[in-house]
């Protein structure tokens, strides 16, 4: 009786959950405040490439693989299994998609990198699910072997093809890409007037609207489908349960293992696309995925484990690095300073009012160090632009993430029948 009376919280909490959410009025707000923000910083600083449709893209194109590892991971935990592999899935993803792009195309080579990381998945599930092997150290090994063995296959398979060699595959052709002929001309030239707000919201929409992958499209479809299935139907409902109390669950009929299963292989499909990301329109290259699969995890943790929450975070890294790709001066990097004091007072007054003083006092002295920083500098050295996207998404990925709420049984050992 005690069992059920610690799973029926899980089935009650959707509609507390859903009354504490904000309305999309103050969302919309938020969203406008920060584009005020960002148009405000760059007439004050000169930064142009701040929102320009060269950064935005880039930005996409950095968002999303991480975006992709992050909804992996939420497969996986919510499920009860900790997946820590998420890069070394992504590497087998990378080779799978480089090994059949280039012979059969590029949908093959996302298929063929789904299935690799299928194939990482159901590794994870056997040593963790079947075998009872911890699952950070289940995760560890695989993201150990994952590099290992693509590099031995690609020594094997590229080194002789046309176009390939020991590290890389052969070019790998492109998906088709969406342009709204006349509309992203249109939206381009209005945001190279510099016009505040107007420019800025023309380039983040021209952005968006020019050369947009379909597998961009994809991705975001993933994501809110994903938030659909786990959140609003019986099959979600059970596999949640699963990762917050698996032998509730168990006395209620569910099929914990096969839950659990289900979880690891969706998050390894997540992690191979993620991994073909990379690879469509480009090649395999050895270490592509440059640790993406890591800050992926570290947005789901951001995100509270939750859909929203982790693309939020992915798109708070994209940006960040899309813009700092487009920066060769170091003055959009240096405008970034100011948005990073911006973003820090608000986490300190958001972390005071919760009642976590410290965290608020520590945000506030950083801001307050960066504000100095911008005061005393005209720009950055080329070696902190590169390393600034990380640093900068860590620090607010760390200071805004206090009040975090993993799945109960995350991690935990499951055996049938065995409570």
């Amino acid at each position: 009786m005690t069992t059920l009376d610690e799973d029926a919280p899980i089935t009650r909490a959707a509609p507390a959950t859903r009354s504490r959410k904000l309305p999309p009025v103050v969302w919309v707000g938020v969203v406008f405040s920060g584009l005020i923000l960002i148009s405000l910083v760059r007439l004050v600083t000169g930064a142009d490439n701040l929102d320009s449709v060269g950064a935005v893209q880039s930005a996409i194109l950095a968002a999303v693989p991480i975006a992709m590892a992050g909804l992996s991971g939420l497969w996986s935990e919510r499920a009860g299994v900790v997946n820590i592999g998420l890069e070394g899935m992504m590497i087998l993803g990378t080779f799978g998609a480089g090994w059949a792009g280039y012979q059969w195309g590029p949908w093959a080579g996302v298929a063929f990198g789904i299935i690799c990381g299928v194939l990482g998945g159901l590794l994870l599930g056997l040593a963790a699910i079947t075998f009872g092997v911890d699952h950070i150290i289940a995760g560890v090994a695989i993201s150990i072997i994952a590099p290992g063995l693509t590099l031995f296959l690609s020594q094997l398979l590229f080194a002789n093809a046309p176009g390939g060699g020991d590290q890389q595959s052969p070019p790998v052709s492109d998906v088709y890409k969406i342009t709204i002929p006349g509309l992203s001309d249109w939206l381009n030239t209005l945001q190279g007037k510099g016009w505040f707000l107007i420019s800025d919201i023309a380039g983040i929409l021209g952005g968006t609207l020019t050369q947009l992958s379909l597998l961009t499209v994809i991705a975001a479809l993933l994501i809110i489908f994903s938030g659909f299935v786990l959140w609003r139907t019986r099959f979600g409902l059970r596999l949640r349960s699963v990762g917050e109390a698996p032998y509730a669950a168990e006395s209620l009929g569910v099929n914990v293992v096969r839950y659990k299963y289900i979880g690891v292989i969706v998050s390894g499909a997540m992690s191979g696309f993620a991994g073909a990301f990379l690879v469509v329109g480009q090649n395999y290259i050895n270490g592509q995925t440059a640790g993406r699969g890591y800050i992926g995890l570290a947005a789901l943790i951001f995100g509270n484990w939750r859909p929203g929450g982790m693309a939020s975070g992915a798109v708070l890294f994209g940006y960040t690095q899309g813009v700092g790709l487009f920066d060769s001066d170091g003055t959009a990097m240096r405008a970034f300073l100011l948005l990073v004091t911006a973003a820090l007072v608000l986490v300190a007054i958001l972390q005071i009012r919760r009642g976590q003083r410290m965290v608020g006092v520590v945000a506030l002295l950083i801001g307050v160090l960066c504000l100095v920083w911008f005061m005393l500098t005209t720009s950055l050295p080329g070696q902190l632009v590169t390393a600034a996207p990380y640093a900068i998404t860590l620090l607010v990925m760390g200071l805004a993430s206090q009040r975090l709420r993993p799945p109960k049984a995350d991690g935990l050992p499951y055996r049938k029948g065995s409570h």
